[in-house]
């Protein structure tokens, strides 16, 4: 890191720490260019997780929203299938519904929160965050 990105960076600490100070709520992230920028929280839509394969968009997690609506409703028409036949419900595949339709509210509303995030980013000309959520704080603070 060169002397004067870090002092780019001291800065952005310094003011990110007065503005918690001020009472703000902020987010103290990496952008996409490697740069220390102090978020408004509401700029911060959603945190992918550590693992290989990450979504870090909100069209992403609304494909996977999609695909989750969908196997929501196979999963529905594999609990009520036997009803034709005149049989009860097959109640074991009660647990894939309610999976499958949790994670489809849950992607809908990561999806709808970045989707936010990133008109806000746009409008107050904010950078994009990295999306490893990662903060390099200054070693001296």
């Amino acid at each position: 890191m060169t002397s004067d990105q870090e002092r780019r960076n001291d800065a952005v600490y310094a003011e990110h720490k007065a503005a918690i100070a001020a009472g703000q709520k902020r987010v103290l992230r990496n952008t996409s260019t490697g740069e220390l920028h102090s978020y408004p929280a509401d700029e911060i839509g959603f945190t992918p997780g550590a693992g290989q394969a990450q979504v870090s968009t909100w069209w992403g997690m609304g494909i996977l929203a999609v695909v989750a609506a969908f196997l929501t409703v196979l999963s529905v028409m594999i609990l009520l299938a036997p009803l034709g036949q005149g049989q009860s419900p097959m109640w074991g595949g009660l647990f894939l519904t309610a999976m499958a339709g949790g994670f489809t509210v849950y992607a809908v509303v990561l999806s709808r929160q970045e989707f936010r995030a990133m008109q806000l980013r746009k409008l107050r000309g904010s950078p994009k965050p990295n999306s490893s959520g990662r903060a390099d704080i200054p070693a001296d603070h």
